[in-house]
């Protein structure tokens, strides 16, 4: 793949939305092109500054699929330094040892080992229904159904759920890649095919569930959904969790809430029914984390675009990154119901990964 330069690209940790976005995406973004990276103030944006176990893992996954050098790679540390080689397919195996998220690390690996030379199998243990992170559902029906149609096959297994903080999930994700990414217009959602609400619950009174349920059904009127309770006593921690699927023709999203110490299940349910119906107040097919995963393989793709309600902080911060890597642009434009972002075709000036 032809890169933008040699030299090492310089990244300000603190930049766009300041968390472990800069780090995952740059990571991913050097084994794509074969820029080493400098990364300083990693995580100035947090609360608890500098590299955690999640990261860490992020950083030393991507140097084994790379064989790549890591410097700066230690606990709370703020600088980082990255070389990556030739990405490697293989068997791989991660643990994060925390409830850190198993998605967020995958969002690290999987970009460079779909357009790998073969295929691959990565195992990653730590959260899987977390907090501030995608749960295992919406990896599963929302952003790998999608980048399928961009042409790799991924498919993900769910071995073990994680829940805060023992961590202990497990989730399994098969890579066949694709010699070059497809673009994909998501500008329409189509009709709606199915709605599904699911509550997974760990070492929790049934009667949790029972209240979480009937107060999303009630107040939501879903009255013609038979919800789900698949069983997650395999995990470590208790845990709650609750998820409304949305599958339309061109697009499924996924949105979730998680229980926590003192929370009332009433108000779990009424902050997933917040979501959902912000959601459907525009017709914009892809949601908020839907849109910030679409960005990178987007520009690696060369084309395609997408409609949303609006750009978060993760969104633009992940536009900031794929500029500093690559000479790939994105345009936006202002709609009524959101805005319009596609990539500018004429920005383009590399080519596929045998290049």
């Amino acid at each position: 793949m032809m890169t933008k330069t040699a030299t090492p690209v310089r990244i300000d940790g603190s930049m766009g939305e300041g968390g472990g976005q800069v780090i995952r995406t740059s990571l991913a973004l050097s084994m794509l092109t074969g820029q080493p990276l400098q990364l300083r103030k990693a995580r100035a944006g947090r609360t608890k500054a500098g590299l955690l176990r999640q990261h860490l893992t992020a950083v030393r996954a991507a140097a084994e699929i790379s064989g790549g050098r890591a410097s700066g790679a230690t606990l709370r540390s703020k600088a980082l330094s990255f070389t990556p080689g030739r990405v490697r397919p293989g068997t791989y195996r991660f643990a994060i040892g925390t409830a850190g998220s198993t998605a967020l690390v995958l969002q690290t690996v999987l970009p460079p080992l779909m357009l790998a030379d073969g295929p691959s199998t990565v195992t990653i243990e730590g959260g899987t229904h977390a907090s501030g992170a995608p749960v295992f559902e919406f990896l599963d029906r929302a952003f790998l159904p999608t980048l399928e149609r961009m042409g790799p096959k991924v498919s993900a297994r769910l071995e073990s759920h994680g829940f805060f903080p023992a961590g202990g999930g497990r989730i399994t994700v098969e890579i066949e890649p694709a010699e070059r990414l497809n673009p994909v217009e998501l500008h329409d959602r189509g009709p709606l095919l199915d709605r599904q609400l699911t509550a997974v619950l760990a070492h929790v009174p049934d009667d949790v569930g029972g209240r979480l349920l009937s107060r999303y059904l009630e107040r939501s009127g879903w009255t013609d959904v038979e919800p789900r309770r698949p069983s997650a006593q395999s995990a470590r921690s208790p845990g709650a969790a609750l998820v409304a699927e949305l599958r339309y023709r061109h697009v499924t999203e996924v949105f979730s809430t998680i229980g926590g110490s003192g929370m009332r299940s009433e108000a779990v349910a009424d902050e997933l029914l917040k979501q959902v119906r912000s959601y459907l107040k525009s017709p914009a097919p892809v949601g908020e984390y839907l849109a910030d995963q679409l960005i990178v393989p987007l520009a690696l793709a060369g084309g395609g675009g997408f409609t949303t309600r609006g750009l978060s902080r993760h969104a633009t911060t992940q536009l900031e990154l794929v500029r500093l890597f690559l000479d790939t642009r994105f345009s936006q434009e202002k709609l009524d119901h959101g805005v319009r972002v596609e990539v500018d075709p004429s920005s383009v000036s590399w080519g596929s990964a045998e290049d």
